[in-house]
Formats: structure tokens, sequence, C-alpha cells
């Protein structure tokens, strides 16, 4: 693929980082030393080790296998060219989800979204909402202003919303989309009504498969291959390239991974106009239209008011990323059908951005930024390569019918679980700050339409054990003062909250008796304290404990032969306090 290259080693070189001032003459050995001191103080660089090798210590690799660097240097875009950059010169496109529960709420709800900042509605129809209710959701939708995107429903719908423009004497938006699926039986159809009809038709919804688990690679390359199905079976039945492609538009997810998100989005834009090139496609064709809706997976349940600020950062990205239309889903969507406020936070989230961040009035604010930059090229690199092997395959839907897309997924999905699992990728309010006492709020149920969307939470794992809290609690003997404790019990406590488990807290002791006496009977004990302590009196605590009825000590810090279990930075959580509650439970 022209302009692209393969991912790189990024090879610290010699050289100035100076950014304008003649009085900025810093450089990359500056850069390094000053780095190293901060990590030679934390550990994690050793004194015997060269500056350099902050380099290392600080890259980290996505799950797609591209290596990030700490910080973006000229270095990294040598001879890189870069396309796909966003155009877009005016607001984004403010789209609300719309499923239900029933026909006369969901219009409620989308007039006072309308009326409140959205510019289009994005309506999921099944068992909530059906082809014949869309007379009553769009009652008072003034349908030549407000675009309106189909998802389900097939021709009936297509046709349904065709026939309401044309009751009403008005033309629909031109940004309006049929919805057709790439793979569905009825693409023809719909596509021809969206014709006539001078809308769009079809919609390749590659955030379905981010929900599923999918790496940003992965969801490139389904989206590719799900436009050059949609390219073929358009231009056998006799389109030009050019009108199949004005017929598409691309829906992805934006996370609260920053810099991915918007280097997916630029990539994206970049990956497709190259297949229209290779197509024989004219400028007349246009660019990719690009609808990024926030990751469903990246939410939580539990905290779910951190969702609010992953719903920012993600719609950030995506208007950073150039995308025409975004949707902030709302942060309650994980508890049920989101309530007024939910959908009031989620619209309120992108006014903010555009009306006093003013975030849309510059084309591709990341454009020229190395980091992102380099990023963009090796995530086009890697979402084309994904694109060559669904193609060897036989397309898109004989790598779907085989079962390897999804084994690549799943491998993804494994890779991520494991680090959710060593809380490496910590997520707030769940693996990392919970908080047992928390009051939910309530929200109704929502309607299948919305729930049948196949969204694997990330923290799926640690929600399923607080959906099921432990009967009994963990006894916590601190050693010491509670200066000396607090660290350790501090980390034990999260951990434990983490998996449901509550903890009773014996508080600062002096000694054995001590924490005898505020020994309560708990099945399982963990003692927490500093190194000295337990070299003191750690192993008698231990025994002491034993004797008067605990079954299985566990021990904050290094494991030691006189306790049954141990929990430290890097412990595999989930299977910790797997085992954790099945000693409570016994």
């Amino acid at each position: 693929m022209s302009g692209l290259k393969e991912p790189e080693e990024l090879e610290p070189a010699q050289g100035s980082l100076r950014l304008a001032s003649a009085d900025d003459t810093a450089t990359r050995a500056d850069w390094e030393a000053a780095t190293a001191a901060v990590l030679r103080k934390t550990g994690k660089l050793a004194e015997g080790e060269p500056d350099s090798a902050v380099w290392d210590k600080l890259s980290r690799s996505t799950l797609d296998g591209i290596r990030v660097a700490p910080i973006g240097t000229p270095e990294q875009v040598a001879g890189l060219t870069t396309a796909g950059r966003p155009t877009r010169t005016d607001d984004w496109d403010i789209r609300v989800h719309v499923v239900g529960p029933d026909a006369r709420s969901a219009n409620e709800a989308v007039l006072v979204d309308l009326e409140n900042g959205a510019t289009s509605l994005w309506i999921e129809l099944g068992s909530g909402l059906s082809a014949a209710d869309l007379p009553t959701v769009l009652d008072g939708v003034l349908l030549d202003l407000a675009p309106v995107v189909l998802d389900g429903g097939g021709p009936a719908a297509a046709a349904a919303l065709l026939d309401l423009a044309t009751d009403r004497g008005v033309d629909l938006h031109p940004a309006t989309n049929l919805g057709a699926d790439p793979l569905g039986d009825d693409l023809l159809i719909i596509t021809t009504l969206a014709r006539q009809a001078g809308v769009r038709g079809v919609v390749v919804d590659a955030a379905r498969v981010h929900d599923r688990g999918a790496s940003d690679a992965q969801e490139l390359g389904f989206s590719i291959a799900s436009g050059v199905h949609v390219l073929r079976v358009l231009t056998e039945a006799g389109l030009t390239v050019d009108e199949a492609a004005r017929l598409v538009e691309f829906r992805y997810a934006a996370s609260d991974e920053q810099f991915p998100t918007i280097a997916k989005l630029r990539a994206a834009r970049r990956l497709w106009a190259r297949v229209l090139e290779l197509s024989g496609a004219t400028s007349e064709a246009g660019e990719q239209r690009q609808h990024a809706v926030t990751s469903r997976a990246m939410m939580t349940k539990y905290d779910p008011w951190v969702n609010m600020l992953r719903g920012t950062v993600a719609a950030f990205s995506a208007g950073v990323g150039g995308a025409e239309s975004v949707t902030v889903v709302p942060f309650d969507e994980p508890l049920g059908l989101p309530d007024a406020f939910g959908r009031r936070i989620a619209r309120n989230t992108s006014s903010l951005l555009i009306s006093e961040s003013h975030l849309a009035k510059v084309v591709d604010p990341a454009g020229g930024a190395y980091a992102v930059e380099r990023l963009t090229d090796d995530l086009a690199a890697a979402g084309w390569a994904e694109l060559g092997r669904i193609e060897e395959s036989g397309g898109l839907a004989a790598a779907l019918a085989d079962g390897s897309f999804d084994a690549r997924v799943d491998a993804v999905v494994a890779e991520r679980d494991k680090q959710v699992a060593l809380r490496r990728r910590p997520i707030t309010g769940l693996s990392e700050f919970p908080n047992l006492q928390e009051q939910l709020p309530a929200r109704a149920v929502a309607p299948e339409s919305a729930a049948s969307r196949t969204v694997r939470r990330y923290g799926a794992a640690f929600e399923a054990l607080r959906d099921e809290p432990a009967a009994s609690p963990v006894f916590l003997a601190t050693l010491g003062p509670i200066a000396a404790h607090t660290a350790r019990a501090t980390f034990a406590s999260n951990l434990l909250a983490a998996g449901g488990v509550a903890v009773d807290v014996a508080g600062a002791t002096d000694g054995v008796d001590a924490l005898l006496s505020a020994y309560g009977g708990q099945k399982v004990v963990c003692l927490a304290g500093t190194d000295a302590a337990y070299a003191e009196w750690g192993e008698a605590a231990a025994a002491a404990l034993r004797d008067a009825g605990a079954r299985h000590v566990v021990i904050a810090g290094k494991a030691t032969e006189w306790v049954d279990d141990s929990c430290a930075r890097g412990v595999d959580a989930l299977a910790f306090l797997t085992r954790t509650r099945e000693e409570l439970a016994r």
C-alpha cells in the first residue's frame, strides 16, 4: 500500500528537542537524564542502567503490537507520507441514540434532545421500536433539518421513513441514512430507495466489533472490508464506484484511550481513500464519512459516574480525530434505559466541547504531532494488514463464516482480559478505587433492541464478582500503628472490594494480644504491615489467629511459608479474589 510502512523500532537518536524559542536548547540527552532521575527514585530504573534505557522502560505496546514511545520525536515521522487528515471545518453533528422503550416515550425524548442541542437521530429498531412506530417517534421532527439514521428494520423501515417524508411534503436531509447492513440480503433494495431519495443507504458499523472486544486494527480492517464488500456488490449491480461510495457511512468506536482513538479515525480515512484510489474512484466520491460513538465496552455498571469522564475523553478524541457525527452514550446505559438526566449529560458533552472549548474550530488539531502522526501510520499499516487477512479468507462474509476473524478477536480479548486481571489496565471505580457502599441509580429495563448489541465490557469479570458480594468479610489484621500499615492495608482493602469482599479492620495494634482482641472469628484474615513488622511478629500473629479460628491467612506483600496466600502489586487480581471468595464460602 503506497505510503504505508510496517511499524518500526523507535530507536533513540541524538538531536535537539527544540520547539520554538532560541532559548529552548534541551537535547534528547537532557530529557533522558531528567527522566532517568525520576525512574531511579521510583525504583523503575537501576543505578547501573544508562539514561537511554528510559525509552524501553516507558514505551508500551498496544493490543495490536504497535510500540508507542513515551514522547514524540522528529525521527518517528521521518520518511512518512501523511494522509487522511480530517477536513471537517464546522461543528460536528451531535447524534443521539433512540431505542424506546415505546414510540411515545421515544418521541418525547427525541424532541427534548433536538430542542437542547442534538442535531440528528440514530434510531435503533427491534423489540422496543418497529418500522410502524416511525411516524410517532418522529412526530414534530423536521426531517429536512435533522438527519435520521436507521439501525435495523430493513426495507420496511426505509420505506416507512420515505413515505413519512412524502406525506409531509419535505425532502429528507441528505445526511439521512436508511441503514442497510453491508452483508444484508436487502442491501440492493435499500440502496435503491436511498438513491431515489437522495440520501445515504449503508452504515458500516465497526463499533459492533469494537464492543465485542476487537482491537483498533481489527476494527479498521473489518470496516474497510465491509466497505469493499459494498463497493463490489453495488458496482456489480451497475453503479459506479463514486455512486456506491457516496451511499456509505462508517461508524467507529471512540474510547477513553485518547491518542489511539484520534489516530484510528485518521487512519480509517486514509485507508478508505486508498481503497477508492485503487478502485478507480474520482475526487467526486468524497472522503470517508465518519460517525463516532463512545465505547460501550469501556463503560462500567459500578460507579457509573466515572462513565461521564470516559465519555468526555472519548468525545474529545472523536472531535479531534475529525468525525462528522458524534454520539456520546449516556453514562447510565449499563444500568438499563438511560433517563432524561443521562441523555442531557450525553448531548451536553458535545455541546460544551463545541461551544465552550471551541474544539471544532481547528481542522486536525493533532496534525503534525510526531506521536500522533506515527501512531496514525502504524495503525493504518496494521489495519491494512488485517484487511489483507480478511481478503485472504475470501472476503468479509467468508472470514466471518470460517471463524478466522472471530478467532483473532478472541485472542485480543484474552490478552486484554489478562491485562485487566493483572490491573495493568486499571478500571476506575471497578478494579481500582471501588466503593462497596455505593447506591446505584435505578433505571428501567432497556428494550431488547439495545440489549441485543453484543457488548463485552472490559470489566465484566469484576462486575460479575460485584454482582454477588461475598457473604462474609475478611478480617484485615493490621500490624502496628496506622502510619506503618496504612499503605498495605489500603491496597488490600481496595483489592478485596474490587471482588465484592468487605473487610473488618483491626486498626492500630501493638502486639498479638491487641490483634486477637479485635478479631471477630472471620474465616479469612489478611495481614497488613511493614516488612519489619512481618519479620518481628507476623508469623506469631498468623499462628495466633489460626488458633482463634482463622482457616485461611493471607499476607499483603511478598509470599512467605507461614501464610496460605499473598497479594501484592502485579498479582492476578481475579484469580486471587476467586480463591479468597472460595475460602469465605467454605
